[in-house]
Order: structure tokens, then C-alpha cells, then sequence
């Protein structure tokens, strides 16, 4: 007997005309699905309580947990996730509903590879991308979009205490004051992560999005093009099976090396289908 068909918005690869999507920061956040399935094709364990609305997933070597929780606050976090290196430092950084999963997803990817020996540049990939950037006295630094709608930056309190990041796309309001779209908070603990949500940043590549499925459709351009349902499958589907044949390579090496894990498939929005 075949299950019924019951309308979800998790039927949507199938069932939506996808349309290119652009600017990518712009685009509102996807299919959630995308990050999720990826970690647990990675052997993350899926500790969510079924009759709570969130996910939760906590890594192999229980260092690092990535939860989904949607919050109805406009600037309340989404996502949020913490970590702990080998060394003993601790790190969280959360991120707002907004934020378009292929972007985080430069994140989370990152999380399955070796931390690298030297922390990727982080600021030059965004001025080779055109944006803005300044430092002042204090060591504070900020760049800015081309569009001065989203910006990075990393300040200081007071002089010489801990830094802290942000990363935020915003309309402004007029007076001084803004609507957010998006944010995203950092924890100066986690260069290498940083650096990989950056080069995210500094994309301009387009992704797929049902038409008006943004939060702000005057902002992006949509043309219907590009892969749709059943490509989109099968693009998530390749990078499954990348990401869980890394995860085995991983396991057969004692010691984690650079040469550990092969890079991912490019992301492919939105996911499809259940995770295996």
C-alpha cells in the first residue's frame, strides 16, 4: 500500500519551478535540509527530541554540536553552533533565519575537514570581490559589500580585550537606523572556520529559489533557469555520497591528516529527499 501524499514543504525540490537566485546573500535561507543531511551522511548522531520543533546533531568525536531551532523573534538565532578544538578552546557562533544555507554551508562543511596547519586569508578574498575595507587604531576591522547592504566585521569592546565578529546584511531605515535581514555572530576561536564562511560571502554565485521565496523579493533578480527537481536531487545526492566516502577514509586513518578527507562536492541547493 502506498503512503499517502500529504503537501509539505519538504516535497518542494519536486514540486516548485526553481528559479536562479541573485545576489546569493539575498536570497533568504533555502532548503534547511542542505546542512543537516550532509553532517549526518558524515556520521553525526541525530540527538532532537521528535516532539520538539528543532534538530540537533553532535559529531562523532562529540566536539562540536550544530542545532536548528527556529525562532520567531526577528533577530533571534536559528542556528547556533558550538565547538571545542584539541587544544581545549571553546567557540559558538549562531547565525539568523536568513542566512542562506549554501553560505553556512561553507561553515559546516569545514567543520568535517582537518583543521588546516595556516588559517586561510580571510578579508582579501572579500576585497578581490570588490569590497570595501578599513581598520582603524584599535585593531577593529569592517568591510562592506558593494551593495552596503551586507558587511563583516570584527571588533573590540574596549582596546586589547577579546574580539568578536559579525557578519550582517541590512536595509537601512533612514535616521541612523536599520532593518536587519540576516545576521550572523563569530567567535574569534575559530580562524579557520571564519575564513571558509567568508569565502562564502564572496560569491557571487547564483543559487535556486521558488519564485518569491525570499524575504525581500525587490532585492534579488530571479530568472527561471537553471537546474530544477530532479537535477537538484541529483546534485544533492552527489554530494552525500562525497561527504560519506570522505567520513569512511576518515575512520580508516588514525590520525587525522590533511590527506584525510578529499574536498567536498560544490554545494547543491535545495537538498532532496531523505537523508540515508
Amino acid at each position: 500500500m502506498t503512503d499517502p501524499y500529504i503537501a509539505t514543504r519538504a516535497n518542494s525540490p519536486h514540486d516548485t519551478i526553481w528559479f536562479e537566485t541573485q545576489p546569493r546573500h539575498l536570497t533568504g535561507r533555502g532548503d534547511p535540509r542542505h546542512i543537516p543531511q550532509a553532517l549526518r551522511a558524515a556520521g553525526w548522531t541525530n540527538r532532537s527530541d521528535p516532539d520538539f520543533p528543532h534538530v540537533l546533531l553532535v559529531s562523532p568525536n562529540h566536539r562540536h554540536s550544530v542545532v536548528l531551532e527556529p525562532d520567531p523573534e526577528p533577530y533571534g538565532a536559528w542556528w547556533r553552533i558550538r565547538g571545542r578544538e584539541e587544544d581545549g578552546r571553546h567557540w559558538y557562533t549562531e547565525f539568523g533565519a536568513h542566512t542562506p544555507v549554501e553560505i553556512l554551508a561553507h561553515l559546516t562543511d569545514a567543520l568535517l575537514q582537518p583543521t588546516p596547519e595556516q588559517t586561510p586569508p580571510i578579508w582579501s578574498p572579500l576585497t578581490a570581490a570588490g569590497w570595501s575595507y578599513e581598520r582603524d587604531e584599535h585593531g577593529n576591522e569592517i568591510a562592506q559589500h558593494p551593495d552596503n547592504i551586507l558587511s563583516l566585521e570584527r571588533w573590540s569592546v574596549e582596546p586589547g580585550e577579546t574580539f568578536h565578529w559579525r557578519a550582517q546584511a541590512a536595509l537601512p531605515t533612514g535616521g541612523g537606523g536599520f532593518q536587519r535581514i540576516w545576521h550572523a555572530y563569530l567567535d574569534d576561536q575559530m580562524p579557520h572556520l571564519i575564513a571558509a564562511f567568508t569565502s562564502a560571502l564572496a560569491s557571487d554565485e547564483p543559487v535556486q529559489r521558488g519564485m518569491y521565496d525570499v524575504p525581500h523579493s525587490h532585492l534579488v533578480t530571479q530568472e527561471q533557469r537553471g537546474p530544477q527537481g530532479e537535477q537538484l536531487a541529483a546534485a544533492h545526492e552527489v554530494r552525500l555520497k562525497a561527504v560519506r566516502a570522505a567520513a569512511r577514509r576518515a575512520r580508516r586513518t588514525p590520525a587525522r591528516t590533511a590527506a584525510s578527507l578529499a574536498p567536498l562536492a560544490a554545494p547543491a541547493s535545495p537538498a532532496a529527499g531523505r537523508a540515508r
